[in-house]
């Protein structure tokens, strides 16, 4: 019903602030009554991180950042949800307008600055569908006038493991002052050990991921891949949204500060994705985000090296039918070339992807 009716109410939403209109359509979805998901085809199935995804097709961290209608989401035909970001404490994040749209771009730049209701609130409602199908994730990071963010991790991985089936170290968020700080080699040495041994200590089989950002030097992202590994995470998000302006933006929300997301984005993350899986192979699953408009954009995140993909920004102009249109074209292309499973095609062209994408 909902992929039918965007086409109708666009308009309507389109002619409102981003952010109201968000607020509006999360509203909505939460107080959907739960419903059925349909099930998926058994050749989009992706197991990794001990788990069986239903299809590859992942909703991305900051549509639902309060865990407000994770089901209704799954409902939609989505493989996975990440709820987030979460912080320990509320914070409102920055000043209003903080987001826009450039529709011409296929684009959005935000500068939230991590608006969080607070990990209480969030723990809360995670609490409260313990039990239900389906794999949510959560997007935790810290809070901006924190004394020690790392501890913030920390207290968010013991409060909600175990409610989740993974939690992702957001540490690339461009709209929180000195949080890329945290990238350095030393600095996620010490975060990453820290949250996984919070993890081991509260018994839970919750994934740790780390999402990376797309301005990355490939020295950079071999330090990051190192060091992943060496701390045991159990997959990486390549990638965040970039503070890079493409000279070939023409929105005119172009010059506003934040992090852009969208299709402008697709080159330089499946390029950082496959750069990734040079380094790591099949060692280290990998979550292709950015730019993902279409099934052939997801393809070829496959072929760059993702074992699961997600999306966030498209859905503001393609609505959530695209999630469906995606799994289609995935499936006709998998016939097309007579492939059984996406894991025969992951990574498939990483070396060429990584020179050209």
């Amino acid at each position: 019903m909902l992929p039918t009716v965007f086409p109708l109410v666009r308009p309507l939403l389109h002619a409102l602030d981003p952010e109201t209109a968000h607020d509006l359509t999360v509203g909505a979805l939460a107080r959907l009554p739960l419903r059925q998901r349909v099930a998926d085809d058994g050749r989009l199935c992706v197991t990794v991180m001990s788990r069986t995804f239903p299809n590859p097709v992942g909703l991305a961290a900051g549509f639902d950042k309060g865990a407000r209608a994770p089901d209704a989401l799954l409902g939609l035909g989505f493989g996975f949800v990440e709820v987030g970001g979460v912080v320990p404490r509320p914070q409102p994040g920055n000043p209003r307008p903080r987001v826009f749209r450039l529709p011409e771009d296929g684009a959005v730049i935000n500068r939230f600055g991590l608006n969080s209701e607070g990990l209480d609130v969030v723990r809360a409602r995670l609490a409260a569908r313990r039990g239900r199908p389906g794999i949510v994730g959560v997007n935790v990071g810290a809070n901006k006038d924190s004394a020690d963010r790392l501890a913030d991790y920390v207290a968010c991985t013991r409060s909600l493991a175990g409610l989740v089936d993974f939690i992702t170290v957001n540490v690339s968020s461009p709209n929180t002052p000195g949080l890329r700080d945290l990238q350095g080699e030393a600095f996620l040495d010490d975060l990453l050990a820290r949250v996984v041994a919070a993890r081991d200590e509260a018994g839970a089989g919750t994934a740790v991921l780390l999402k990376i950002a797309p301005d990355l030097g490939l020295d950079g992202l071999d330090a990051m891949t190192a060091t992943a590994r060496r701390r045991g995470v159990d997959a990486m998000i390549v990638s965040n949204t970039t503070v890079a302006r493409p000279a070939s933006l023409v929105g005119a929300a172009k010059a506003e500060t934040g992090g852009l997301s969208g299709r402008p984005l697709f080159s330089p993350s499946t390029r950082l994705l496959a750069e990734a899986y040079l380094r790591v192979g099949a060692d280290l699953p990998l979550i292709g985000v950015g730019g993902v408009d279409s099934a052939e954009a997801a393809w070829t995140k496959i072929r760059a090296g993702a074992s699961l993909i997600q999306l966030y920004s498209a859905l503001v102009y393609a609505g959530p039918g695209l999630v469906g249109a995606i799994k289609a074209g995935l499936l006709r292309r998998m016939e097309r070339e007579g492939v059984r499973s996406l894991a025969a095609i992951t990574g498939r062209d990483a070396a060429d992807l990584a020179r050209s994408a």
